[in-house]
């Protein structure tokens, strides 16, 4: 959708000024500013309540290089970043421009551009790693854009951060063109030719022919996996060519065969571009079987999912059922049978968390973390699992947590009556932070209710 009003113009920047300084003076929420436009104003109501400073002087970095190269390497946008390149990076060089592509909570992935403006953007942290979400620096074409799930445009002071104010920006969200979900953001920032109107009409067009790129070459892979379909040995090891490699290779990037289990009682399984919810009990069958790739005997997998003793015919049974569901979705995600194996690779986003904090990356592990595994199993194998999961990520953040992460984890559920995080994140918060009250307030809250 492209956005008509041209939010440079001296009229709208004359009332983001007038803005700011009403902001000072405030004494909650976002005051009525005449001329400042609507989406600017509902804006700034959101970065307010989320807390955002418009006086910080740089966004905060989300994730360290090591962590990064890691994480945009495995991102399906990394697998449409050539376009991206042909498109809007080649013509920006000398320009004044920088190119910025995030993912879908907002932290920067790729800034590539003018090299004087890159220099210079620097200093407000508008790099790769960086954080640049609503919930963080308030106003901003990439975190507007995704809060809105719109194209933005966002000129000079209508930002709410104040160090940004000599910068305009032009933002589209990104989506999977098959399942229609964000994936992340496409900015480009500079001077006030970032936000002419030809350039948020360059900016969707771009997108758009990303996204059809994605597509096609989505519907290539299914073809040349249809033709070379990846199968295990009976020994357990995998037999592949060397195309079936690289093939998996970029299936990693552009589907993600995955299993979301974290915050969910029925899991949300992903087969190459197509998605499903799974019953409770299929949730729990390929939580288990995607987490031992070698197998499980009936005997072992009854063990795993059943409280008690359970019946191998009644999971002979449940496994028809499953074997039906998958048929219709992807006829090569049919279980195998002695032992019980997928006969292809999925990635439960349970598994990505323990990888991540295997690595050290925390932050990573925190983002991918939406909560406990599958929360309402009363399976023996889930519970462990869920257990395991919930504790390694408490113990990263605890051990090597910024206050930042430790409030993050404190939001959790599991993490309501958790002191211990709340203590931690006291001891690192700086003496004059405003987030110092409310954590002190809910060790009040907890101490009480441990004393009724």
């Amino acid at each position: 959708m492209t956005n008509l009003i041209q939010p440079a113009a001296e009229p709208h920047q004359r009332a983001a000024l007038a803005g700011h300084e009403l902001l000072d003076g405030a004494a909650a929420g976002t005051p009525e500013i005449p001329g400042l436009r609507k989406l600017i104003r509902e804006s700034w109501q959101r970065s307010a309540g989320f807390k955002a400073n418009p006086d910080s002087p740089a966004a905060p970095l989300a994730i360290d290089r090591d962590e990064l190269e890691d994480y945009r390497r495995q991102h399906p946008l990394a697998a449409i970043m050539p376009v991206i390149s042909k498109l809007l990076v080649q013509p920006s060089h000398d320009s004044g421009l920088l190119v910025a592509v995030g993912d879908e909570v907002g932290r920067l992935l790729w800034v590539e551009g003018d090299p004087v403006m890159q220099r210079r953007a620097e200093g407000m942290m508008f790099v790769a790693g960086a954080d640049w979400s609503e919930a963080s620096v308030g106003t901003s074409a990439p975190g507007t854009a995704l809060a809105l799930d719109r194209g933005i445009q966002i000129a000079g002071a209508e930002h709410y951060q104040r160090a940004v104010h000599a910068w305009s920006c032009t933002a589209v969200p990104f989506h999977d063109p098959d399942s229609g979900a964000v994936l992340g953001v496409v900015d480009i920032t500079g001077t006030d030719t970032a936000v002419a109107p030809h350039t948020l009409s360059l900016v969707e067009a771009t997108v758009a022919a990303a996204q059809a790129q994605l597509r096609v070459q989505r519907l290539q892979l299914a073809a040349e996996l249809a033709r070379t379909p990846v199968r295990r040995r009976a020994s357990g090891s995998t037999a592949r060519s060397a195309s079936a490699v690289a093939g998996a290779a970029k299936e990693t990037s552009l589907y993600r065969n995955s299993l979301q289990l974290l915050g969910r009682d029925q899991a949300l399984l992903s087969l190459q571009g197509k998605t499903i919810t799974l019953s409770a009990r299929h949730s729990e069958i390929l939580a288990l079987l995607s987490s031992r790739p070698d197998g499980l005997s009936a005997e072992e997998l009854c063990g795993l999912l059943y409280p008690g003793e359970g019946s191998t015919m009644t999971l002979r049974a449940e496994m028809v059922r499953l074997r039906k569901v998958l048929q219709q979705l992807n006829p090569d995600a049919v279980p195998e049978s002695r032992p019980y194996r997928l006969p292809l690779d999925l990635v439960p986003d349970s598994a990505q968390v323990l990888s991540c904090l295997q690595r050290g990356a925390h932050r990573i592990a925190l983002e991918i973390y939406r909560g406990a595994v599958l929360p309402r199993s009363e399976a023996p194998g889930i519970t462990e699992l869920r257990e395991r999961v919930s504790m390694l990520l408490r113990e990263a953040v605890l051990t090597d947590g910024s206050a930042e992460s430790l409030l993050r984890y404190a939001e959790l559920p599991e993490a309501r009556d958790d002191v211990g995080v709340r203590r931690a994140a006291l001891r690192l918060l700086p003496p004059r932070s405003p987030k110092r009250a409310a954590v002190v307030a809910e060790l009040e809250r907890l101490e009480a209710e441990l004393r009724a």
